[in-house]
């Protein structure tokens, strides 16, 4: 059995899980208009840490932090965060790093084509290095799907008995590469997003590090998180559509459904990209796999899309809500926008219910999902 053990978010609306937990619930997002501080000639809406805060907190919480870049900095200190109060030792030789990440420190090409620290490879030794783990870390990039690859992978290494535990981060920042890339597809909408909306106009970009640690526990821990299942499927519908039908996300459902109870599902929680192509598939999935009066939800109108650490962070945030018996709202939500309607709502909802579903999509076709539930208390 596969125990989440900590986990930990930094993001512009919070540093640490519950202070996150906080502003959702609050309605803060820090989604706002920028342009020219990156660089470019169109404004986009996308939250970005205040690098003036960041830079103090690595200053003050990361030795030698000159030496590691912002996208570096903020994986080591989210992992800094979720080690505390634990007993988990990242140098020994039982415990795996597992970055997720789109782009890593892709802004460097910007200056040198060459530069070696663009790979992301790279990144995730310096990271694991820091923390004097002798482990060759493992990189998931994998477009959107990247983060629930993270903890798919990470999984995957616990049962086969090759590691104890696993530390799995997610992170990635935004620069004019990144954001230049996704205004060539126009998909940016210049105002908050809103998912699933009958008036959305596309997504908003933003920036976020997440952990979880996981780890191998062969009796029962009343009260925990336990891993239940997980899916991968790619269905090759085109380079950055993804498939009119669903199929790719409604397999992952299917296939984590084998193992899952329905009826003790709190929430879906989605990727709610504010795309028009999107959110249709994903409403077809989801009724494909007839969950459609299943809570559902997506976190991007607060957030913006995290690329990245979209899996990770989300996946941490409906652990965490559940805990306290809550739905996260949908927020920029309002009109059913799909062909499917979906259990949506732009206010926070209770529930008693102890598990919940965290899917993905991504470009190139790639569908993912991973399921935690509530370990019973006899």
């Amino acid at each position: 059995m596969i125990y989440k053990v900590s986990d930990n978010i930094l993001s512009p609306i919070g540093l640490g899980t519950d202070a996150n937990i906080e502003a959702v619930l609050a309605g803060r997002s820090a989604l706002t208009c920028h342009g020219a501080d990156l660089g470019l000639p169109e404004d986009c809406c996308a939250s970005m840490f205040d690098r003036r805060v960041t830079d103090a907190l690595f200053a003050a919480n990361i030795r030698d932090a000159h030496k590691y870049s912002f996208f570096e900095s903020l994986c080591i200190l989210s992992i800094q965060e979720a080690l505390k109060d634990t007993d988990v030792d990242p140098s020994d030789s039982g415990t795996l790093f597992v970055l997720s990440s789109t782009k890593g420190n892709v802004e460097y090409l910007e200056d040198d084509l060459d530069d070696p620290r663009c790979y992301i490879g790279g990144s995730a030794a310096r990271v694991a290095e820091y923390f004097g783990n002798p482990n060759k870390p493992v990189v998931a990039s994998n477009a959107c799907i990247s983060g629930v690859c993270a903890q798919i992978a990470a999984v995957r290494a616990l049962l086969a008995g090759r590691y104890s535990r696993a530390i799995v981060t997610g992170a990635d920042v935004l620069s004019k590469f990144i954001v230049s890339g996704f205004q060539s597809f126009k998909a940016l909408s210049s105002e908050r997003c809103k998912p699933y909306d009958r008036d959305r106009c596309g997504l908003n970009l933003g920036e976020a590090a997440a952990t979880i640690i996981l780890e191998k526990g062969e009796e029962v821990r009343c009260g925990a998180w336990r891993y239940l299942a997980s899916s991968i499927h790619n269905d090759a519908n085109h380079i950055s559509g993804p498939s009119r039908t669903g199929e790719g996300s409604y397999r992952v459902l299917r296939d984590i459904l084998t193992v899952v109870d329905r009826d003790g599902i709190a929430v879906v929680n989605a990727h709610g990209t504010a795309t028009a192509y999107n959110d249709e598939m994903e409403s077809i999935a989801i009724h494909r796999a007839e969950l459609d009066e299943v809570p559902a939800n997506g976190l991007k109108g607060i957030y913006g899309h995290t690329l990245g650490a979209a899996g990770v962070l989300e996946t941490v945030l409906s652990m965490n809500s559940v805990d306290r018996g809550i739905i996260l709202p949908t927020c920029g939500y309002e009109n059913q926008g799909t062909t499917y309607k979906l259990n949506l709502s732009a206010q926070a909802r209770e529930t008693d219910r102890r598990s919940f579903i965290k899917i993905l999509s991504g470009f190139g076709g790639s569908n993912a999902g991973i399921a935690y539930g509530k370990e019973e208390c006899l």
